[in-house]
């Protein structure tokens, strides 16, 4: 098949695009690199992309689909598009990519320990400095997916991403 017949759209190709959808909240941060893309089909000229929403009743979900399809509908032979949320399997905060976890610090927010403790508390590390000795300052952030905190050693205020865990 010559390459101007073709109406082959591959999902590597969706996933590549899917890396300049950004969390409107936290515009650093891919929703690849988030975690929140479950499965891209294609057929054809038609993508389906199924996401898994970090928090449920997030405010920027409607967002996130406009956004979606809007970057997946710039690729060539792309005829349709659709978005769909799933809620099983549950999103978790360990399906955030080490890039992921990158740009969250590089926006001012401590990304989601990696293990939760045994009691259920956790822990992170300042995002500026790096310290352990951080206090909560409050557990509800600017967005329900997010903690205040203030590191002692570098004395500035950061947020953190709450953990998730299928454990909860």
């Amino acid at each position: 098949m010559g390459m101007n017949t073709s109406v082959y759209v591959s999902t590597k190709r969706v996933n590549e695009i899917l890396k300049n959808v950004k969390d409107p909240e936290i515009d650093s941060v891919s929703i690849i690199d988030l975690g929140m893309v479950e499965k891209v089909t294609t057929i054809g000229g038609n993508v389906k992309i199924v996401l898994l929403p970090t928090f449920l009743g997030c405010p920027a979900l409607e967002i996130i689909k406009k956004n979606t399809m809007n970057a997946v509908k710039e690729l060539a032979d792309v005829k349709a598009v659709e978005v769909e949320f799933v809620y099983h399997p549950p999103w978790t905060s360990d399906r955030i990519t080490q890039q992921g976890h990158k740009d969250l610090r590089a926006f001012g927010i401590a990304p989601p320990p990696r293990h939760m403790k045994e009691d259920g508390s956790w822990h992170v590390d300042c995002a500026y400095c790096g310290s352990t000795y951080v206090t909560m300052e409050n557990i509800f952030g600017p967005t329900a997916c997010r903690s205040i905190l203030y590191c002692k050693s570098c004395k500035n205020v950061f947020e953190a991403m709450k953990p998730v865990s299928t454990l909860l």
